[in-house]
């Protein structure tokens, strides 16, 4: 059986470290916004709601909620996209357990969207 290779950047540590992983997340945010068209639209919403979240009458603590639900969208996009393109890269032909894992990664977005509006509705209505 032959060594496991690990990647190069692993053995890096401490400022250098945080600065790769500080670019490879720039660059993972940047290839969600060209590719996905749900991360864009996402994107917008963020931009919409999280101001709003400041200019509405609200608690603290209401607030962060109101901020944490958009951004957790854009969380949740960002990892069903990283899946579909893990399963896209696998390989392109139709099989149960990729339909699975998609369908999965959908799930989680519905749950997400589905927590944006109810934590949005009970901070503006109660």
């Amino acid at each position: 059986m032959g060594k496991l290779q690990e990647s190069p950047f692993k053995g890096k540590t401490g400022l250098t470290r945080l600065i790769n992983a500080f670019g490879y997340s720039l660059d993972g945010m940047k290839a969600a916004f060209r590719h996905e068209d749900a991360f864009r639209q996402l994107t917008m919403l963020a931009l919409i709601l999280i101001p709003l979240a400041f200019l509405i009458h609200a608690a603290p603590l209401a607030r962060a909620m109101l901020v944490a639900s958009s951004l957790a969208t854009l969380i949740i996009e960002l990892l069903n996209s990283a899946i579909e393109a893990a399963v896209d890269h696998t390989s392109l032909e139709r099989h149960p357990l990729a339909k699975r894992a998609k369908d999965m990664g959908s799930a989680a977005q519905l749950l997400g969207l589905i927590n944006l509006a109810t934590v949005w509705g009970i901070v503006l209505f109660g």
